[in-house]
């Protein structure tokens, strides 16, 4: 049995391999670790050194999972497996919930989201995730359907080897969190209160944005103060983590996440995180986390804290952990238990033969 890996957003190098920064082509990589050999589903067929890309069309339904990273249209897409099947199996399919299901607010949507959930069996990244979809699948379908779905989940985690040494730098350095400038994200949000404690505390706010987020009214505004940087996404992923080594805090204005892996990612590397209070933080870090924040002023006391004194917050962070906080994340962040899952519920929902790496 093979796996052929369907996502929507995929761009690839020259070299073969898949390119872009974004979560979905960083969890292409992640896949490609799990099923080695797997192809890619494209709009056009290409071979490379390790993998293939094929369109949807040419999948062998008869030999293949496919993987939907894309979940809404995977009725849509178990259909054209089946008219494109010689001999009429049914099609392997499933579903990888890997991005914020709130993205989704019309009846049609969520009716379509949830279904393609119920008929297919569905792999979260995240518990929250998870509970999300199940909710969904028992007010948007039909009892039967609801009764046979298939959900399950593991947290993304992160891989341990690419951390790096810390180093301090001369100038405390205050990160955006995120990639893009969305709504959901509330960068406002973030510029008023780094704003208010750059004018009492001199930091330097540093953004790494992609392309079409540089060029936001949101990124103009913060690039416009002298305190800040905005720029590109780092090259690579080594370059990514020396940055986050040499950063003091975060602030994180998001209202919503399915995961955090970016939060978790700069905590892992020693900086603070003053997070707002809400559900989705509480679920990344160990109760008693001392750094959440309910209103602006307290981000704001709360940062302010993080870049003056941050021997002592870290001190505080690894009191919470029950010891260590870079410990903690390790137990529970870590994407060996990710890729040893969902490798195993492949398997499992398919009883024939796939082969992990």
């Amino acid at each position: 049995m093979k796996v052929a890996i369907r996502y929507s957003g995929l761009t690839m190098e020259e070299d073969g391999t898949v390119g872009g920064h974004g979560a979905g082509d960083t969890l292409v990589r992640r896949l490609l670790r799990v099923f080695p050999g797997a192809e890619l589903i494209g709009p056009h067929i290409h071979q490379y050194r390790h993998t293939d890309v094929i369109p949807l069309e040419m999948v062998d339904v008869d030999q293949t999972v496919v993987v939907n990273m894309d979940v809404i249209d995977s009725t849509a897409v178990w259909q054209t497996l089946r008219d494109n099947s010689p001999t009429g199996a049914a099609p392997r399919l499933m579903n990888f919930m890997w991005w914020n299901w709130t993205r989704y607010d019309s009846t049609t949507e969520l009716a379509t989201l949830s279904l393609s959930c119920a008929l297919f069996p569905t792999f979260a990244n995240s518990e929250r995730t998870a509970k999300a979809i199940q909710e969904y699948i028992r007010r948007w379908t039909v009892q039967h359907l609801a009764e046979r779905a298939k959900v399950s989940w593991v947290n993304l985690g992160i891989n341990l080897e690419h951390l790096q040494p810390r180093h301090e730098p001369s100038r405390p350095v205050v990160l955006y969190p995120a990639i893009y400038m969305s709504e959901r994200k509330r960068p406002q949000l973030f510029l008023d209160i780094v704003t208010k404690v750059a004018k009492r505390v001199p930091i330097r706010v540093e953004a790494r944005l992609t392309e079409p987020h540089l060029v936001s009214p949101q990124a103009m505004a913060l690039s416009r103060n002298k305190w800040a940087w905005v720029g590109p996404l780092t090259p690579g992923r080594q370059q990514y983590w020396e940055a986050l080594a040499g950063t003091t805090a975060f602030l994180a204005t998001a209202r919503e996440e399915t995961y955090g892996l970016e939060y978790i990612e700069a905590l892992l590397a020693g900086a603070i995180g003053v997070m707002p209070d809400l559900p989705w933080t509480h679920a990344i870090v160990p109760e008693g986390y001392p750094f959440f924040y309910r209103t602006p002023a307290e981000a704001e006391a709360m940062l302010q804290r993080a870049v003056t004194d941050p021997d002592s917050c870290r001190a505080e962070l690894d009191q919470a952990a029950g010891g260590s906080l870079s410990h903690w994340l390790s137990e529970h962040h870590n994407e060996d238990a990710f890729e040893a899952s969902i490798a195993e519920h492949v398997r499992r929902w398919f009883p024939d033969q796939v082969t992990p790496a």
